[in-house]
């Protein structure tokens, strides 16, 4: 076990500035894989998500320098990330619709928070058939979702950061951030419906 596992995010990008890469490892230990599939579930691309990934720590090294501790460390990361990710969404000519096939799968929270979840716990073979068309048709609709709503909603109910973070994530005022959630949500009823009251 690393002798950096008991420090805070912190006081380990305080170490980073001090030129200690053993600290940097530690953080990129923790973080690599929830930054790498939250990339994936915005581009559906696990090659570019790695590549993203990477980019994202590659930024927070070089600047280290300018990290204020006064935020949640991870919320700086998403930060990060999230900027990458839109760039990369916005170069691409049109978007991938089969992303994020596992949208609702990936998070435990309280009902209101996964409107579509369709759990089915011990199914039988057609039935996981049929819940495993669900999912992708889910998951196009969310893939189709315009980018300011796709990114917020991915944010919240796949990532599961407060609506705070997710302000500070995006530089949006809480009541904006609220608003696309919850547009977000209305759109994928809209779109599914019908299917989802079969």
């Amino acid at each position: 076990m690393s002798g950096y596992a008991c420090w805070s995010d912190h006081d380990l990008m305080a170490a980073v500035r001090e030129g200690d890469d053993g600290a940097f490892d530690e953080l990129v230990r923790r973080y690599q894989s929830p930054m790498t599939g939250y990339l994936y579930r915005l581009l559906n691309d696990y090659e570019t998500a790695l590549d993203l990934a990477q980019e994202t720590f590659v930024r927070l090294y070089r600047n280290a320098h300018r990290y204020r501790a006064n935020h949640n460390f991870s919320t700086y990361l998403y930060k990060i990330a999230t900027n990458l990710a839109i760039s990369e969404l916005r170069r691409r000519k049109r978007w991938n619709m089969f992303s994020l096939v596992s949208f609702f799968a990936a998070r435990d929270g309280e009902g209101d928070e996964r409107p579509f979840d369709l759990p089915d716990p011990q199914p039988l073979p057609d039935a996981q058939i049929l819940h495993e068309e669900r999912r992708r048709i889910i998951a196009r609709a969310v893939a189709s979702l315009p980018e300011k709503y796709r990114v917020a909603i991915v944010l919240r109910d796949i990532q599961g950061l407060e609506y705070e973070q997710i302000a500070e994530v995006l530089g949006l005022p809480l009541g904006t951030v609220k608003s696309r959630i919850n547009r977000a949500r209305n759109f994928l009823r809209e779109k599914l419906r019908g299917y989802l009251s079969e």
